[in-house]
C-alpha cells in the first residue's frame, strides 16, 4: 500500500513548500500535479530550509526529468531515484537526495481500497481468493491522481478507470460524485454495463487488511461497525475467520512431538511443534529416542523492519523443567516471558521452574540461584543468576517477566499494562545489548505457548516494525499473525486476542500522539512512557 503515498492529488506548489517546510526535514519529498503543464507532474524536494521543484515530463509513453532516464510509471521513477543516490541533480552538478516521503492521507478508510497495489496483484488477488462479483479500488499506476475499480466478472477481472476531475469522482460519461465512498456504494445499487454489453455488479468487497498505522483509528471504526451490513462490512470475526480457514492450510509435519516417547511431554496432546521449526536439544544421549525434543518453536519476526527472535513454547511440566532449563542454557537466551499464572480456575497451567527468593534449585545439569524478586503492579520481575552444575564459575543473569494480569481464555481490559510490560522487557534487552551482551531469543510461554504467546509476540513485533519505519510503516495485523502461525500453529487463538492486538497497536499511537504534543513533537521511543492519563486503562 505505501509505494505511492508520496501523491499529493490536490496540492499547489505554494502548499507543497510550506507542507514540507512545516513538517518535513532536509531531504522530504512529495510528488504533485504540475500546475504549468497539463498531464505533467512536480517533484517538491525540501533542501536544508528551501524547497526545489522539478518538473516530471509525462510524454504519454514514459516518464523523465527534463530528458534523463525513462520510466513507464511515476512508481519507478521515484523508487529508482530514491534507491540510487547521487544520481538525482542539477544542472550545475548538485546531488538532490531524495530520503524521506512525505506521507499523503489515503483517500479512503474502506477497506475494499487497497491503496496502490498494481493490476496484476489486484487480479490475482481476486483470481486467488475473489468470487464473480468481488471487487477492490486501487490508485492508478499509469494514471497517477485517479483510481481503479477492478472486479471478478464471470471468471475473469475487469478494470475500469475512476476519474478525478474538480475533485469529484466518475466512471466515463457517469454522473460524478463527492467521494469515492459515493461512487462505490452507487453502483453497488447500480450494475455497470460496459460497451460490450458486459454487466459489472459490485457484489462482495474484497476487502484489505493492510494500512497505514497512523490510521488505525479508522481502521478500527470499520471493523467496529455492524457485522453484514448492507457494506458487507464483517469486520473482526470475517478477518479473523479467514485467519482460521488459511491455518487448515499449513500442512507442516508435526512428527517428533507425537512421537511416542514424546507424547507425556506435551502438556496438551494436540498442541505439538512443527518439525521444520522445533527447538532441537543438544548434547542428549542419541540412543534414547526423543531426548532432543522440547515443545518449542523458534519464532522471527518476518515482518519487513523486524528482526527480532523468539521462542514459543508451552508452560513447563513436572517432567520438562530440566529440558526448559537446557534450552535456555543452549540458546544463550536471557529474558523469560511469562504470560500466565501458575493456576487457574483451579488448573494446573504451568508446573513451577524456579526456586523461592535467596533459594538455589538444580534442574538436570543447571543449577539456578533466585537473587531477585520485585513485586510490580502486574508482574513480578526476577533475576536468576544460574550456572551449569560442572562448571560454576561461568554464570549467566536471566531476567524473568511474570505477567499476572492476563486472564485465561481472555484478555487484559487494559491494553497499556502490557504495553508498559512490554517496554520495560525491551528496556533490559536494549541495555543488554548496550553492555555488549548477544542475548539468545527471547522465551516466550503461556500454557499451551500459542494464544496469549503468540498475542505477545505479534504485538511485539509490529511495535518493532514501527520503532524502525515510523508510524507511516504499512501495519498488516492478519498477516503477521499468518506468519508467526507458519513457525508454530495456532498462534493467536481466539477473536478477542485479534482483537487485542488491534486494541494495542491503536492504544500505543494514540498515547504517542499525547506524548508527542507534551513534549512538542518529540519522543524518546516507540514504545514511549505512558502518560499518567492513560496510565489507569484505556477509556
Amino acid at each position: 500500500m505505501s509505494s505511492r503515498r508520496w501523491f499529493h492529488m490536490n496540492l499547489s506548489g505554494m502548499d507543497a513548500e510550506a507542507l514540507l517546510l512545516s513538517k518535513g526535514e532536509d531531504g522530504s519529498f512529495l510528488v504533485r500535479p504540475s500546475q504549468n503543464v497539463q498531464g505533467d507532474f512536480a517533484l517538491s524536494v525540501r533542501r536544508t530550509k528551501d524547497v526545489t521543484h522539478i518538473r516530471i515530463q509525462n510524454s504519454g509513453d514514459y516518464y523523465d526529468l527534463y530528458g534523463g532516464e525513462t520510466f513507464a510509471t511515476l512508481s519507478e521513477l521515484i523508487q529508482y531515484y530514491t534507491e540510487n543516490p547521487g544520481q538525482l541533480k542539477e544542472r550545475n552538478g548538485a546531488v538532490i537526495d531524495l530520503r524521506y516521503p512525505l506521507i499523503c492521507e489515503e483517500i479512503t478508510s474502506e477497506r475494499w481500497y487497497h491503496g496502490g497495489i498494481t493490476g496484476k496483484q489486484a487480479e490475482t488477488l481476486l483470481m486467488d481468493k475473489g468470487l464473480d462479483g468481488s471487487f477492490l479500488v486501487r490508485a492508478s499506476t499509469h494514471s497517477p491522481g485517479n483510481y481503479v475499480l477492478s472486479a471478478r466478472v464471470d471468471g475473469e477481472v475487469a478494470h475500469v478507470i475512476i476519474k478525478t476531475q474538480g475533485g469529484e469522482f466518475n466512471v466515463g460519461g457517469s454522473p460524478s460524485f463527492k467521494t469515492l465512498n459515493e461512487l462505490i456504494s452507487h453502483y453497488k445499487t447500480h450494475s455497470m454495463i460496459e460497451t460490450s454489453g458486459r454487466v459489472i455488479s459490485l457484489k462482495n468487497p474484497f476487502n484489505a487488511t493492510s494500512f497505514m498505522a497512523k490510521s488505525i483509528k479508522d481502521r478500527v471504526s470499520e471493523l467496529e461497525k455492524e457485522t453484514g451490513d448492507i457494506m458487507g462490512k464483517a469486520g473482526f470475526w470475517e478477518e479473523f475467520e479467514q485467519l482460521q480457514q488459511q491455518e487448515c492450510r499449513h500442512l507442516f509435519s508435526r512428527k517428533e512431538g507425537a512421537r511416542v516417547e514424546n507424547k507425556t511431554k506435551n502438556r496438551y496432546k494436540n498442541i505439538l511443534p512443527f518439525d521444520h521449526t522445533r527447538v532441537v536439544l543438544h548434547g542428549g544421549d542419541p540412543s534414547i529416542v526423543g531426548s532432543d525434543y522440547i515443545n518449542a518453536n523458534y519464532i522471527s519476526g518476518e515482518v519487513p523492519g523486524s528482526e527480532k527472535h523468539y521462542i514459543a513454547t508451552q508452560g513447563c511440566l513436572p517432567t520438562t523443567i530440566n529440558d526448559f532449563w537446557k534450552m535456555i542454557w543452549q540458546e544463550s537466551s536471557q529474558i523469560i516471558v511469562m504470560t500466565t499464572n501458575e493456576v487457574e480456575r483451579g488448573r494446573n497451567k504451568c508446573a513451577r521452574y524456579w526456586p523461592g527468593i535467596n533459594e538455589t534449585g538444580e534442574y538436570g545439569d543447571i543449577s539456578v540461584q533466585n537473587a531477585t524478586e520485585c513485586i510490580n503492579p502486574h508482574y513480578i520481575y526476577r533475576e536468576f543468576i544460574i550456572h551449569r552444575i560442572e562448571d560454576p564459575s561461568n554464570q549467566r543473569e536471566v531476567f524473568h517477566y511474570h505477567f499476572k494480569a492476563w486472564p485465561d481464555h481472555g484478555v487484559p481490559q487494559d491494553p497499556g499494562t502490557v504495553l508498559s510490560f512490554l517496554q520495560d522487557i525491551n528496556s533490559k534487552q536494549d541495555e543488554l545489548v548496550t553492555t555488549g551482551n548477544e542475548p539468545g531469543p527471547l522465551i516466550v510461554h503461556c500454557s499451551a505457548g500459542i494464544g496469549r504467546t503468540g498475542t505477545f509476540i505479534v504485538i511485539d513485533i509490529l511495535l518493532n516494525v514501527m520503532m524502525q519505519q515510523g508510524f507511516e510503516a504499512d501495519v498488516d495485523i492478519q498477516r503477521a499473525i499468518q506468519l508467526v502461525r507458519a513457525q508454530r500453529s495456532g498462534m493467536v487463538q481466539t477473536e478477542q486476542q485479534y482483537k487485542f492486538v488491534y486494541r494495542s497497536i491503536l492504544y500505543h499511537i494514540e498515547t504517542q500522539r499525547q506524548l508527542s504534543e507534551s513534549n512538542n513533537g518529540v519522543t524518546d521511543h516507540v514504545y514511549g512512557n505512558i502518560p499518567a492519563s492513560l496510565a489507569g486503562g484505556a477509556k
